[in-house]
């Protein structure tokens, strides 16, 4: 499960470091490039709003080998896209499809002990971390050494070999709802209607995400700007980033074991602080390191802290609670990546750095103003 988790969001992620590679082979600017990474996001919240809660109705293992054939499919698109325009539709069509990692950690959730959730979704969700992290790393050294589209070309590949192991490995799992799609989809409206806490850690991690898709999107633009670098040293930094994600681990440990409102204020923090530290490292390669560190360990530890509460709601439903959260967590990444794009072509870094800083401050604020919700769950 984690390891199909790490290598399916991949898939999201590998077009980053290579934009400034697609712009010039397309002939278009940095900003229209960031379209690209911008669709997929929004591809990936309308796949897990359409496709995630029929995991509640569906056997979950047939629905991924299903969805496998549309990755793959979307990849080798990717990899022949003649224009920006395809690249753009089959960056959604790619992020449509990805959504395997968001049936397995409701599973884990599922399959866990109340009293090891946190540390098991933690687990789980350290290979996506990774695999979101590495995802940049790998595809910025192919991109340098063997071009964009190489790079898909190997994920489709990658893909075939995941749901020949998912088909031989992995458990049939049983649904619980007995209902129809459409009074499936209504029930998503009840459920943000009726859980508060729900809606508060959906705000929260939208706007976290928000600022990582907004760093990620426009670091290898100021790489190029400031130090004349290409795609593999952008995704270099996913190691960085990965050092971060691995503490997260032990992030889900803690959430069973301390108070989680607490936990999460010290998580939000670390992003204002990241951001703070990328404002006046704009020609610091150290100083951008320490920032990716501390950023990916505020965002991924907040995102744990976010999924720990949620799956405690109400177990019947958590593909469907599951799908309200990320999907709001996605359209907090896909606005994070158009906001930055166009930010970054009028007011450069600085600008960019100063719209996070205010986005994870507001996330701070609404998470004091919520305390006595959040903590009536939270314990």
């Amino acid at each position: 499960m984690t390891l199909t988790t790490g290598l399916v969001v991949a898939n999201l992620y590998y077009n980053q470091p290579l934009l400034e590679d697609m712009a010039a082979t397309c002939k278009v600017s940095s900003g229209k490039a960031g379209q690209v990474s911008m669709l997929t996001q929004v591809g990936y919240a309308a796949g897990m709003f359409f496709l995630v809660p029929l995991a509640d109705m569906v056997k979950r293992k047939r629905l991924m080998l299903i969805d496998f054939a549309f990755i793959i499919i979307a990849l080798l698109i990717t990899a022949l896209a003649p224009n920006i325009h395809i690249l753009i539709l089959s960056g959604f069509l790619i992020g449509c499809t990805s959504i395997i990692p968001q049936l397995l950690i409701p599973m884990a959730a599922h399959l866990a002990k109340p009293e090891e959730r946190g540390k098991k979704i933690g687990f789980v969700m350290s290979g996506l971390l990774i695999g979101i992290l590495l995802s940049r790393t790998l595809s910025g050294f192919i991109g340098a050494h063997m071009g964009w589209r190489a790079m898909f070309y190997i994920a489709a590949g990658i893909m075939l070999i995941m749901w020949a192991l998912v088909y031989f490995l992995l458990p049939e799992v049983e649904p619980d709802y007995k209902g129809n799609y459409k009074q499936l989809m209504k029930s998503l409206i009840h459920l943000v209607r009726d859980e508060p806490k729900l809606r508060l850690a959906s705000l929260r991690g939208a706007l976290c995400f928000a600022c990582f898709s907004a760093f990620w999107t426009t670091l290898v633009f100021l790489l190029k700007q400031q130090f004349n670098e290409g795609s593999d040293v952008a995704g270099a930094f996913g190691l960085a980033g990965a050092a971060g994600a691995i503490s997260v681990g032990a992030m889900g440990k803690l959430t069973d074991k301390m108070d989680g409102y607490k936990l999460a204020t010290f998580t939000l923090a670390l992003i204002v602080i990241s951001f703070v530290i990328f404002m006046f490292s704009a020609s610091s390669i150290a100083g951008l390191v320490i920032g990716v560190i501390v950023m990916d360990m505020g965002v991924q530890a907040t995102h744990i802290s976010n999924q720990a509460l949620i799956f405690s709601l109400n177990p019947a439903a958590r593909n469907r609670i599951n799908t309200v959260y990320m999907v709001t967590y996605f359209v907090g990444g896909a606005t994070g990546t158009f906001i930055a794009s166009h930010v970054w072509d009028i007011y450069g870094w600085t600008g960019v750095c100063l719209v996070c800083i205010a986005l994870s401050s507001v996330a701070i604020i609404i998470h004091l103003l919520t305390r006595k919700t959040m903590q009536q769950t939270v314990r």
